[in-house]
């Protein structure tokens, strides 16, 4: 919860700066996100690779793990179009591609203010992404605080679905606690890896 309550401040910090104008110039360089970025992914891609049991991991996949995800993919693109009803003002491409952060709130907002910036310029596109941003972290937050609910409501996959892709990592340790199953670990870090892969295509698909 600190690790959220940080970024939220982070936020309001960014904003509260780039409102007073002190902000240097290399800052609003539109590049520098996607390197901030590549890399978070290249220190996400040396976390998972130095896991000592990643090789166990690795050799418990098979073919019904998949359907966590896609379910978790459909679910999640299916309750959005739903949110279509209420957000008309904004078109339907736009509203699924938000959605299709899935929790990963860095790398949808960036893609989303990127794609969007050709298209509709930067003053939407940065509206899309603020949104995206706000909409990943509550459903992080929900499913933090959520979690024991969901599992015992749902089970322990319910858990790792409403988690998104944080399940491989700010959700795990809840949906371990809540479960008390270790057996949970491989099918929710798998989950997020999926996940984490689908986003840049899912959102490319809708922001074209």
């Amino acid at each position: 919860m600190k690790h959220n309550l940080s970024l939220l401040l982070a936020l309001v910090g960014g904003i509260g700066i780039g409102i007073s104008g002190i902000s240097p110039a290399w800052l609003h360089n539109t590049s520098l996100p996607m390197i901030v970025l590549s890399a978070l992914i290249i220190q996400v891609g040396i976390g998972v690779g130095a896991m000592h049991d990643l090789g166990t991991m690795l050799r418990s996949i098979n073919l019904k793990m998949f359907l966590l995800p896609a379910c978790t993919i459909v679910g999640t693109l299916l309750f959005t179009a739903l949110a279509f009803l209420i957000f008309s003002n904004h078109h339907l491409s736009d509203i699924m591609a938000i959605g299709s952060g899935f929790g990963y709130y860095s790398l949808s907002s960036v893609l989303i203010a990127q794609m969007k910036t050709i298209t509709v310029g930067a003053t939407e596109a940065t509206q899309l992404a603020t949104i995206a941003l706000l909409a990943n972290i509550a459903r992080e937050l929900l499913s933090l605080f959520g979690c024991r609910y969901i599992a015992h409501k749902g089970g322990g996959l319910a858990a790792i679905s409403a988690a998104g892709i944080s399940s491989m990592d700010v959700c795990l340790p809840s949906i371990l606690n809540a479960t008390g199953d270790k057996r949970v670990i491989p099918v929710a870090v798998f989950h997020g890896l999926m996940l984490e892969m689908s986003i840049p295509m899912l959102i490319a698909l809708f922001c074209a």
